[in-house]
């Protein structure tokens, strides 16, 4: 009798080992999507209103193209991690340590840890840009200034770089850093390597689109499945959108200059939902599809086909429209919501109330969670039905 009760023991720890492991444990919560918040705009709601936006969409992470005071006190105890960004025209002024060390102690220091911010992104795609000499003195300081107060160990220090860097990206892994940006990408990366900090870049599948619709496939770019693809020669992985051969071209990139270990990141991606007549693909009927797609992606923790088991992790562009923003009419449309905070469109969000002010409380469900409840759903069941034949068999033998 003693053996039956101890096989009855193992029999309930390898169906709670099940459960643990599956969509109904602890360890089946699905990390939220990262989203810019961008404020080129006059018309926008105020931070306190972004903030209850982001707890009814059950958003976590935020990343802001400055450090807006208003911001960084609103969400103060929220516990939304935020990315906040040292503007580019600044970068001159912290070549010099004690300005550095001075913009961590006015920008950062009042404001954490109530506020969670979790990185600081030292300007935005300064690779292109004739600043570039000042970047990696810029981080260096700004990391010293942090390590000075004590706040390294929770602020990492990057900055996020446009596709531009590459003088190839196809197949991924051909792909090299342009020649002439050798000597400063040696040094950024040397950075982010001694601080352990990712390598951020700004990836946008719909640009290859818009430049040549002939020949990309839009579902390719638009990240369905299934879709043929592409096969690199060298490595033979498969790829079934362009955003993973993106992310894995500067994966390859880094690795070629001896930082194969470096986490590369997406900080934007997006689809404009509206454009000019010569933006084709940028309707909201391909918005929507490529943000769903994302989300559905990211629910299920997808990795790259280089890094299959490592959860690549994105930021989408954007939260808001912003009617002030410069250039084509694409510019002013990467918007998941409205100003009012309608949506823009619907990525695949189910409504589940609606607020006292008439805006929609969502929560981040999709396609992509149903599926995974139904095939978790149909193996707990598998398991409790074995669970319970094992039970008779057990019963009916001899002790």
């Amino acid at each position: 009798m003693a053996a039956f009760f101890r096989r009855i023991a193992f029999l309930h720890i390898l169906l709670l080992f099940h459960l643990s492991f599956s969509g109904y444990g602890f360890l089946g919560r699905v990390q939220s999507l990262g989203i810019n918040y961008g404020q080129v705009a006059n018309n926008l709601p105020q931070p306190q209103h972004v903030l209850e936006l982001f707890r009814s969409l059950k958003l976590t992470k935020t990343r802001i193209y400055d450090t807006n005071p208003q911001i960084l006190t609103a969400f103060a105890n929220s516990n939304i991690e935020l990315i906040v960004t040292i503007e580019n025209e600044v970068l001159t002024d912290l070549m010099d340590p004690q300005q550095a060390l001075q913009w961590v102690c006015t920008h950062i220091r009042p404001y954490f840890p109530a506020t969670r911010i979790t990185g600081i992104a030292v300007g935005n795609e300064v690779f292109d840009t004739a600043l570039m000499a000042y970047l990696v003195p810029a981080m260096v300081n700004i990391h010293a200034g942090l390590v000075q107060l004590g706040l390294d160990q929770y602020i990492h220090v990057s900055t996020p770089c446009s596709l531009a860097v590459l003088a190839e990206s196809y197949p991924p892994s051909a792909a090299s850093f342009r020649q002439e940006l050798a000597g400063i990408m040696l040094e950024f990366l040397q950075f982010l390597s001694s601080t352990k900090a990712p390598f951020w870049i700004n990836a946008y599948p719909y640009f290859a689109y818009k430049d040549d619709p002939a020949r990309v496939s839009l579902d390719y770019v638009l990240l369905n499945y299934p879709n043929s693809g592409m096969i690199d020669p060298l490595t033979k992985l498969h790829y079934d959108n362009m955003l993973y051969a993106q992310v894995d071209a500067v994966i390859f990139s880094v690795a070629k200059m001896g930082f194969g270990g470096l986490e590369v990141r997406v900080s934007e991606t997006g689809w404009p939902s509206k454009g000019d007549s010569d933006e084709i693909g940028a309707t909201v009927e391909n918005a929507a599809i490529y943000n769903r797609n994302l989300l559905s992606r990211q629910l299920a923790h997808e990795g790259t086909p280089l890094r299959p088991n490592t959860r690549l992790e994105i930021y989408l562009f954007a939260l808001f429209n912003e009617d002030l923003k410069p250039g084509p009419t694409s510019e002013r449309n990467y918007g998941l919501f409205q100003p009012d905070e309608t949506m823009a469109y619907n990525v695949g969000l189910s409504e589940l109330s609606a607020s006292s002010t008439s805006s929609a409380s969502i929560s981040l469900t999709s396609s992509a969670n149903h599926e995974v409840a139904r095939v978790g759903y149909q193996s707990l069941v598998y398991w409790m039905f074995v669970y319970l034949v094992a039970i008779q068999v057990l019963m009916r033998r001899p002790f």
